[in-house]
C-alpha cells in the first residue's frame, strides 16, 4: 500500500511539471478576408494593444517611430494574401502571400507588399529588391481612440472590382486600394468557355450588353446561342434586347414576339409580359 501511495504520489508531480498554464495573448490574432471581384483578399496580424502608450511619433519613447520600416504587427508580422494577381495602388502584384511592412510618417506612409514571408518580424534583415510592390499613402487622425490594431477590407465599389485595406490604431488610419481587373478576367473566362457550351455564348453576350461592351460581337454570340438553343425563349428576350440597343427595332420585336410564342408553349408567364414590356419601349 505504502508502494502504490509513493507510486502515485511521483505520477502528480511529474504530470505537474509537464503541464503548462494557457493565459491569453498579449497581441491576440487576428483575421479578416473579403472577394474582391474574383480575387479573395486575406490579411492575417497579430493585435498589439495600446495600453497607455504613444505609438507613432518622432518622440524617443513612442512604440513605432516616424521613419523607421515597421512590421505593422505583433510576433511575426503581417502577411497579406491574394488568391489571384490584383494591383495594389495601381502596381501588379501576383498571387501569392507577402508580408505587410511599413514606413510610417506624420502624414504620409510608405507600404511595402513584401515577397520574402520568411522574414517575419525581423524587419532589420529587409531586402527592398524583395519588394513585389512600394507605395506611399496618405494618414489620417481619427476622431476615436482605437485600443488595437485593426485591419479592415472595405470600401468595396459597386462593380466589385476596388476595395480599401485600412490599418487603423490608436488615432491613425492608412489605407491603400486593391484591384481586381474583373473584366479581362471575365472576358478570358468566356474566351475560352464559349467554344464548348452554347449557354455560355448566352452569358457572354448579356455580360457584354450589361456591362457597355462591344454590342456586335454580343449580337454575334446571342445569334448563336440562339441557333444551338431554339426552343430558348429567355435568349430570344436577350437577343431583342440586344437589337434594341444596336437600333434594330424591327428585328427586336419579331425577336420578342417569337420568345412570347415560345413561352406560352411552354407555359411561362413571366416572358410574355417582360416581352411586351420590351415592344411597348420600341414602338
Amino acid at each position: 500500500m505504502k508502494k502504490l501511495m509513493m507510486l502515485a504520489a511521483l505520477t502528480l508531480t511529474c504530470y505537474a511539471m509537464d503541464a503548462q498554464v494557457t493565459t491569453p495573448s498579449a497581441s491576440p490574432a487576428g483575421s479578416v478576408s473579403t472577394i474582391v471581384g474574383l480575387t479573395e483578399v486575406k490579411i492575417d496580424y497579430s493585435r498589439p494593444r495600446v495600453k497607455g502608450r504613444k505609438i507613432f511619433g518622432t518622440e524617443a519613447t513612442v512604440l513605432v517611430p516616424y521613419g523607421k520600416i515597421w512590421r505593422t504587427g505583433a510576433n511575426n508580422g503581417t502577411k497579406i494574401t491574394f488568391s489571384d494577381t490584383v494591383k495594389v495602388e495601381g502596381i501588379a502584384v501576383p498571387q501569392g502571400e507577402y508580408l505587410l511592412l511599413t514606413w510610417p510618417g506624420a502624414t504620409e506612409w510608405t507600404i511595402s507588399i513584401y515577397k520574402d514571408v520568411e522574414l517575419g518580424g525581423d524587419v532589420t534583415h529587409y531586402d527592398a529588391s524583395k519588394d513585389a510592390a512600394k507605395f506611399k499613402v496618405k494618414s489620417e487622425k481619427l476622431t476615436e481612440k482605437v485600443e488595437m490594431l485593426t485591419f479592415n477590407i472595405g470600401d468595396l465599389s459597386l462593380d466589385s472590382k476596388t476595395a480599401k485595406v485600412q490599418l487603423a490604431w490608436e488615432n491613425t488610419s492608412v489605407k491603400f486600394s486593391v484591384t481586381d481587373d474583373l473584366d479581362a478576367k471575365v472576358m478570358a473566362s468566356i474566351e475560352a468557355s464559349t467554344k464548348v457550351n452554347p449557354n455560355n455564348y448566352f452569358q457572354a453576350a448579356v455580360y457584354y450588353l450589361e456591362n457597355g461592351k462591344d454590342l456586335k460581337k454580343a449580337l454575334e454570340w446571342i445569334n448563336i446561342a440562339a441557333k444551338e438553343m431554339p426552343e430558348a425563349f429567355w435568349v430570344l428576350h436577350q437577343k431583342a434586347r440586344i437589337q434594341k440597343a444596336v437600333g434594330d427595332k424591327t428585328g427586336a420585336i419579331a425577336s420578342a414576339n417569337a420568345s412570347t410564342e415560345l413561352a406560352k408553349k411552354a407555359n411561362n408567364a413571366d416572358y410574355p409580359k417582360m416581352n411586351e414590356e420590351l415592344i411597348k419601349t420600341l414602338k
